[in-house]
């Protein structure tokens, strides 16, 4: 691609609907796009023995011809497993539950692949993620107009320096919108299911594809009282909040309500489970030791704002303290199974701060097992 003149937009194709139709919009616009598709896992599906990749390569081809740009493939493999996997399987064996997606946007999509772009001479990387940006003054990630899609919770890890050369063409769309857009253009991938699961590598049987790279180690699984349960199949495949897939329903001992995992003692391999959702599943505040803020600092050294500690939830008001490069953060009402490795995301109004991973939480009630 070297060849290529300077001042072209990149486009990260994945085979989807909305990557594509990013591009169709830049080259409508009058931009000089060029699409390109990253392969970062080299893996068959272990499980029908299809590579996902090449049938989304497949998509990508269709949908850049049509659109009448060129295409290309770049992989990044090496940089996934060095960066993203690598810290994914040691978060699953401290008994956390990380969310590679962040760190997949952070090290791959727009380091790894930015830099990629930029080395041919692009002036900007443009993605089919539900944001937008505001360049007036620096740079602001703003939420998408589509608030059920938006994807900045995922974004919250991007510094000024990365986001100066992004661009975000859907970020004003409804999903609705890009899908019609896709179908009235003939675009191939138009009605083309959203991808789901883990970052590159897609969906899959979770419990079996973690057992191929961590030993499990089963062990008791025991309600607050310290009572044995059941048995676990190791701890890194439960996470704070589960309620399905524990197979202790319908035991006639128990109140006949829902049981959920409440919390894990490394320590002694135990899964710690309750009847119902009581006092134990909620928290009052977390810490996060490391925090990136898109503007470069924190708004001050407390404020209020609001937070989301998984994607699809709605905001919830919280009162931030900067603590060093991390922060304590205080709700104001108790939270429900906020997860140790996932993203504190924080956000005023329409404006996403930054966000940084769960390191601790402050039970509302404490286990003692």
């Amino acid at each position: 691609m070297g060849n290529l003149h300077t001042g072209h937009v990149v486009v990260g194709m994945s085979g989807g609907v909305d990557s594509a139709v990013a591009a169709l919009l830049l080259k409508q616009q009058g931009h000089d796009v060029v699409g390109v598709f990253m392969k970062n896992w080299e893996e068959e599906d272990e499980e029908t023995g299809v590579c996902t990749a090449a049938s989304d390569y497949e998509d990508v081809k269709s949908v850049c011809s049509l659109i009448g740009i060129p295409y290309y493939t770049v992989n990044f493999a090496r940089e996934y497993r060095d960066r993203v996997f690598s810290y994914f399987l040691e978060e699953y064996a401290r008994g956390r539950t990380p969310n590679p997606d962040v760190l997949c946007n952070c090290e791959i999509k727009f380091r790894a692949f930015l830099d990629f772009a930029v080395s041919t001479g692009a002036e900007t990387l443009a993605t089919g993620h539900y944001a937008r940006l505001d360049k007036t003054n620096g740079v602001k990630l703003l939420r998408a107009r589509d608030f059920g899609k938006d994807q900045t919770y995922f974004l919250a890890g991007l510094t000024q320096e990365q986001l100066k050369n992004a661009m975000f063409p859907i970020g004003e769309l409804q999903k609705s919108e890009v899908r019609k857009l896709a179908q009235e253009s003939g675009l191939s991938n138009a009605a083309k299911k959203d991808s789901t699961g883990i970052c590159f590598i897609g969906e899959r049987n979770f419990k079996q594809f973690l057992m191929q790279y961590l030993p499990a180690q089963p062990g008791d699984m025991v309600d607050e009282t310290g009572r044995v349960i059941a048995r676990h199949d190791g701890l890194m495949y439960y996470t704070l909040g589960q309620r399905k897939g524990l197979g202790i329903g319908g035991r006639s001992d128990g109140s006949g309500e829902s049981w959920f995992v409440i919390g894990k003692d490394l320590k002694r391999n135990l899964l710690i489970v309750q009847q119902g959702e009581h006092d134990e599943l909620f928290s009052l505040s977390l810490d996060a030791e490391k925090v990136n803020w898109i503007a470069g600092t924190a708004p001050a050294q407390t404020f209020s704002c609001t937070a989301k500690f998984r994607y699809r939830q709605p905001d919830q008001a919280v009162q931030v303290s900067i603590d060093g490069a991390g922060a304590h953060v205080v709700f104001d009402q108790p939270q429900r199974a906020v997860t140790p490795g996932q993203w504190v995301v924080f956000y005023q109004g329409d404006v996403c701060l930054g966000g940084g991973p769960i390191d601790r939480v402050e039970p509302k009630k404490a286990i003692c097992v």
